[in-house]
Order: C-alpha cells, then structure tokens, then sequence
C-alpha cells in the first residue's frame, strides 16, 4: 500500500520545514527517550525581517506559522506534532520524515 500525501498548505508546509530544522539543531531540540520524536526545545525570534534557524537565516514572513494555533492544530491533526503542542512541541517521526518539497528554500545558511 503506498503512502498517502497529507495536503499540507503553504504556511503549514512552510512551519514543518522549520520545525524540521530545529530539530536537527542540538541547541534547539532534544532527542525524546524511547521514540523516534524530537523535542523542539526552542523557537527562534525575529529581529528586523529575517531570524536564524539553526545555521541557517529564515525570512520572518516565512516563518508566521510558528506563532499560529491553526497551523498547528492542523499539523497535529495530521500526526506531525504531539497533540500536547501548546505545552510542549514535539516533532513526530512523521513529522521529521515529511517531505515538504521546501527543504532547499531554507538550506541558506547564516553569514553573521
């Protein structure tokens, strides 16, 4: 049986492709014990039009939906991030082995 596509939008598409870089960041994430989930331990913050993700340099408006309850009621709905999302944000196995097709947008890496 072959793997069904979620039909994310652009903005939830946009919010997991960060929250996948967070979590392969060791200063953003924890490994959570006993899964293949990945505690996001920190989110970024903004100065002036852009903020740093891991090494990598993120455009601010690219990256809304981090402060979005719909989006991620959505990509909780959808299994990529705990349900307990509010209180602390895990990124699933799903959510980690997601492909959004943005995964190179956001590959830019920091020059300061």
């Amino acid at each position: 049986m072959e793997k069904k596509q979620l039909k994310l939008n652009p903005l939830q598409s946009k919010t997991l492709v960060l929250l996948q870089l967070l979590a392969r960041d060791p200063d953003s994430s924890a490994a959570v014990p006993d899964s293949d989930d990945v505690r996001i331990t920190r989110l970024p913050h903004a100065h002036g039009n852009h903020m740093h993700v891991g090494d990598n340099v993120v455009a601010a408006k690219d990256a809304s939906g981090l402060y979005n309850k719909s989006v991620w009621a959505a990509l909780c709905r959808k299994g990529l991030v705990g349900e307990n999302w509010e209180e602390e944000i895990i990124l699933t196995a799903s959510g980690l082995a997601y492909s959004t097709g943005l995964e190179k947008k956001f590959l830019a890496a920091s020059d300061h």
